[in-house]
């Protein structure tokens, strides 16, 4: 039986091809976890001048504000692409807004990707699903778990939740959002960072 594949792993073959977060899974599994020939897959796929783009640094972006109409809660978020030309883009803007607007929506948002949350938060909240489940069968308890943990992801991590508007974007996640973004500007795009402020919190 194959190992599985890690998210440390997952990172570096998306940093070095800058492809999306399930290709880079996909690749990866088909590859037996060997990055060089995952990277080769995805240039199959997906063509040199994507992977050319992700290969590239992404060191010129934007940093843009939402603020609710309640003046309550705020946010900053950090996007970033490979030339100020693309940073100063108005469907890029526009793109980075429209984020900052579904963080200030979902409260729950923590991270950006998988690969930012803690291992200590996993496992603590893992331990916590298994005594939940403590009156399941032994050989079943970590799979109730781990179906919950993935639940639990799609509300911490920005990546993986289906953007909020969505009828605008026909539920597309904001992974796909931000790759369908990249493939539109022909550059690298990444969601840096970002801050939530809420008044009393």
């Amino acid at each position: 039986m194959s190992n599985p594949i890690s998210a440390a792993q997952v990172k570096e073959l998306r940093d070095k091809t800058g492809a999306g977060m399930m290709d880079c899974k996909r690749a990866l599994t088909e590859a037996g976890g060997d990055v060089d020939q995952a990277t080769e897959i995805l240039r199959v796929r997906l063509g040199d001048k994507a992977l050319k783009v992700g290969g590239r640094e992404a060191t010129e972006g934007t940093v843009q504000s939402y603020i609710h109409a309640n003046a309550k809660v705020g946010v900053l978020v950090e996007v970033d692409c490979n030339t100020d030309f693309v940073a100063r883009n108005d469907d890029f803007v526009r793109f980075a807004r429209e984020i900052a607007m579904h963080i200030a929506a979902v409260p729950t948002t923590a991270f950006v990707s998988e690969e930012d949350v803690p291992e200590d938060v996993k496992a603590a909240e893992l331990r916590v699903y298994e005594q939940q489940a403590a009156d399941k069968p032994d050989n079943v308890r970590p799979k109730i778990a781990e179906g919950k943990w993935r639940k639990k992801l799609e509300e911490l991590v920005l990546l993986k939740q289906a953007h909020i508007n969505g009828d605008k974007y026909d539920g597309k996640t904001i992974e796909e959002m931000r790759a369908e973004m990249a493939g539109q500007m022909g550059e690298n795009v990444v969601i840096r960072r970002f801050s939530r402020f809420a008044v009393g919190t």
